[in-house]
């Protein structure tokens, strides 16, 4: 569906979670649903930022952000949002 070679995936770990290969292009919700994980969301078009997560330290909105390609793994958690 995303992508079938191994050389396709990303190894991603949430929360210090154990890692799990992932098919670059998957979007970031239905990639939280494999890890077993559920973001919040708002909008859903990328406006509000209830969707935040932080990938490797950089702040994404997960309603409209997808794996990515990487050398290494991604180590993803939720933003800390004192409004949300």
């Amino acid at each position: 569906m995303y992508g079938s070679s191994a050389s396709d995936q990303v190894s991603v770990c949430w929360d210090d979670g154990d890692p799990v290969s992932i098919p670059v292009g998957t979007p970031w919700l239905r990639a939280a649903q494999i890890l077993g994980h559920t973001v919040p969301t708002g909008c859903l078009y990328g406006s509000c930022g209830a969707c935040e997560i932080e990938v490797n330290g950089h702040v994404v909105r997960a309603c409209v952000s997808s794996v990515c390609e990487s050398s290494g793994a991604l180590k993803v958690e939720l933003a800390t949002d004192p409004y949300w």
